[in-house]
């Protein structure tokens, strides 16, 4: 027997880089692009409604925010405004979704299951400002300020997250900076060299300190722009001095951390003491990401 093949919930008209859920709406917000490539592909950002339709999950597309010519390769949420990396930039976007007063919900198509859009015609793509009302539920989103996050000679904001109380984001992109900036004027508050390279993940933890992994084969604890340690992963045994490895991303838990390997398998380890709790070979190709 073949594997089972999960279920699928929605399907873009682009290729997806980045997805957020926002727990107070129980949207899922869904970004990608073909970038400024004149091949056709949109870019945008589709807000998909979750909810369940005879015992099945089910995702339709509730409002598409258009992003012109920039893919957005990855998102951070904070309330209700998301930070967007759009090549080399910042974009802070602002949503707002509410029920209309005496409205109901339909329930249309309701024997249907899996990718579906709402009854009529899908909403057009929408700009700065742009408003969609859909079975009483009704959506804003506009776009405040950007930046430029990223200046090397092919520059590319890769990585971006809020501190713990989202008056401050940290970036971090192919020039190897981590630059933090206010919310949400996003004036530059902090600059310095964390990485010869690509900064492919970091994380601000709620004592102010900031982890960064690179492209360099390094993972570092800043406080501020001070460094306070480095993990060295040769050093922990003999097995892995002739290993090759490369730190991809940061383990928001601090209790637990993921490896994904380039034959497909994953493996979650205690933190503190390396333990292996857990592996699997469930993919059939490399690892590029884990989501602890």
């Amino acid at each position: 027997m073949g594997r089972r093949r999960a279920p699928e919930l929605y399907r873009a008209p682009f290729p997806l880089y980045a997805l957020q859920v926002d727990p107070s709406t129980g949207l899922l917000i869904a970004a990608g692009g073909g970038g400024a490539a004149k091949t056709g592909i949109k870019n945008g950002v589709h807000f998909l409604q979750l909810e369940r339709i005879n015992g099945r999950l089910s995702a339709s597309l509730l409002h598409s925010h258009d992003t012109e010519t920039r893919a957005t390769m990855n998102l951070a949420l904070a309330g209700d405004i998301l930070a967007a990396g759009q090549d080399a930039h910042c974009q802070l976007l602002r949503f707002q979704a509410h029920q209309q007063k005496g409205n109901k919900a339909e329930k249309a198509g309701s024997k249907e299951q899996g990718p579906r859009q709402r009854k009529g015609a899908a909403p057009a793509e929408k700009k700065c400002g742009a408003e969609t009302q859909h079975e009483g539920l009704e959506l804003r989103v506009e776009n405040l300020q950007a930046v430029q996050t990223d200046f090397s000679s092919d520059p590319l904001q890769k990585v971006v997250c809020f501190n713990h109380d989202n008056t401050l984001l940290a970036t971090g992109g192919t020039d190897g900076y981590v630059r933090v900036w206010k919310v949400p004027s996003l004036e530059k508050v902090l600059e310095f060299k964390a990485h010869e390279g690509e900064i492919e993940d970091l994380a601000l933890g709620p004592d102010g300190k900031l982890v960064t992994v690179g492209r360099d084969l390094k993972a570092s604890v800043w406080q501020k722009d001070q460094l306070v340690t480095q993990l060295h992963w040769q050093e922990n045994g003999p097995t892995f001095s002739s290993t090759p490895y490369r730190y991809q991303a940061c383990s928001e838990s601090g209790t637990f951390l993921g490896l994904g390997t380039v034959t497909g398998s994953v493996a979650i380890y205690i933190a503190f003491s390396l333990q292996r709790v857990f592996l699997c070979g469930s993919c059939s190709c490399c690892v590029s990401g884990l989501l602890l």
